[in-house]
């Protein structure tokens, strides 16, 4: 077929996705709505989180193709239903991106990385409903301590934030103290929860990607207790039947020998 033979165009891409949408095409494309997407979107995000994090090159450039065509197959649901097409996603994207960058496409001049970040920020600021929130456009559904960082990274934009990063680890050892004296379950999980943001403050004070951070350290919780399972296997041990203090040994031991 025509559209074939190009595979490097994102027309190819377009007209692919068409083509499974139409009477002639997939049942299973065919079925689909921007709703029953929604799980399969999320997930190759993760993916191409995942490759990132890996640092694995190959593995990203497949995982950015399967997320690219999310992102065409749900512009070819709008267009069929006569609200956007792709041309329209790219003509907005392309329009913001020039208007954000005045000191790349037009004549502002800024001397820094930061410049640009408070002049950014400006421009979203103006791009804003009249009486809509500073945090209304982060979205709610993005992980807990990923939204933690985005919300406090945008109220520091307007000037509400700690000067220095030791503020924030003194209010953590605050918050420890007011955990210990949570008198029941409710009290100690909103506590608990008030923790957690402190430290996603700091995170973001440190210049550390919490959620990057986290996956980071559970990774390193699986191969370590692989590691574990591993040498119990070796040794013909249970690994149920070890000691909380043989456990404790083990897990020191695979401490040193898996990073």
């Amino acid at each position: 077929m025509p559209f074939f033979k190009n595979p490097g165009s994102f027309g190819t891409l377009k007209n692919i996705i068409a083509r499974l949408r139409s009477p002639r095409g997939c049942p299973w494309d065919r079925r689909q709505t921007h709703a029953s997407l929604r799980a399969g979107l999320l997930e190759e995000c993760y993916e191409v989180l995942q490759a990132l994090d890996q640092e694995n090159s190959e593995k990203l450039c497949e995982e950015l193709g399967d997320l690219l065509m999310q992102i065409v197959l749900h512009a070819q649901i709008a267009s069929e239903a006569g609200k956007f097409n792709v041309a329209d996603v790219l003509r907005g994207i392309n329009t913001k991106l020039i208007h954000r960058h005045p000191h790349v496409f037009g004549e502002l001049k800024l001397r820094n990385a930061q410049e640009v970040v408070l002049n950014w920020e400006s421009l979203k600021r103006e791009e804003r409903r009249e009486g809509e929130s500073l945090l209304a456009g982060v979205p709610g559904e993005m992980p807990a301590l990923a939204y933690s960082q985005a919300v406090q990274r945008r109220v520091a934009t307007a000037g509400f934030d700690w000067e220095e990063v030791d503020g924030v680890i003194d209010k953590l050892v605050e918050e420890v103290a007011e955990f210990k004296q949570a008198d029941d379950e409710e009290e100690k999980a909103r506590e608990f929860g008030d923790l957690l943001f402190t430290l996603a403050n700091i995170a973001r004070k440190l210049g550390i990607d919490l959620e990057a951070a986290l996956r980071s350290a559970n990774q390193r919780f699986y191969r370590r207790f692989v590691y574990m399972e591993g040498i119990c296997r070796q040794q013909g041990i249970n690994f149920d039947n070890l000691s909380f203090a043989q456990q404790n040994a083990l897990w020191e031991e695979a401490k040193q020998k898996v990073k």
